[in-house]
């Protein structure tokens, strides 16, 4: 189905405002892929604030051109899903986990922070935590110096309180 020009121009203002809000890029090619599969996809990348489009490419590179993801411009050809995220991590997440499932989800690269990334780059992106686990190690890390403090002082008070509680034990037997 051909667009006309306005419509066009409505596609690549919303893809640039994606662009514009987003940290990370991750491209994939879904030749093959079930119907099914790929509204599972859409509802996973959902759920996870991830905004995933279908474009023709020219309009792609039209929309990403001046921003940080235009280092990937060349890399734009064949029928490519494209998914943008805030996240910095959870594009990448949402389309390795879904690529490890369906082989027929090709994984092409991304960017992020500017720079270009190929198969393996969007691999480790994808296994970073989130930011939600990240805050939970750095509070447990956080909080282990104190509570050892605290096992510690508690340890030392019920010494403190066990030597007492003996004392007059001794005495009323005597």
């Amino acid at each position: 189905m051909s667009l006309n020009r306005s419509e066009k121009e409505a596609v690549i203002s919303e893809v640039t405002g994606l662009a514009a809000k987003a940290q990370t890029l991750v491209m994939a090619e879904y030749r093959g892929i079930t119907v099914a599969d790929m509204t599972k996809l859409r509802s996973t990348a959902r759920s996870s604030g991830v905004e995933l489009s279908v474009l023709k490419n020219t309009l792609a590179r039209r929309a990403v051109a001046g921003s940080s993801f235009e280092v990937v411009s060349d890399q734009m050809t064949g029928p490519l899903i494209y998914s943008f995220s805030e996240d910095a991590v959870a594009a990448a997440k949402v389309v390795a986990d879904f690529a490890k499932t369906n082989a027929k989800l090709v994984i092409r690269g991304g960017a992020f922070a500017g720079k270009a990334l190929d198969v393996e780059g969007v691999k480790q992106l994808a296994s970073i935590p989130s930011k939600e686990v990240l805050l939970a190690q750095l509070l447990g890390l956080m909080q282990s110096p104190i509570s050892r403090i605290a096992r510690v002082m508690a340890a030392l008070a019920e010494q403190k309180g066990g030597g007492a509680e003996e004392a007059p034990a001794e005495a009323v037997a005597a």
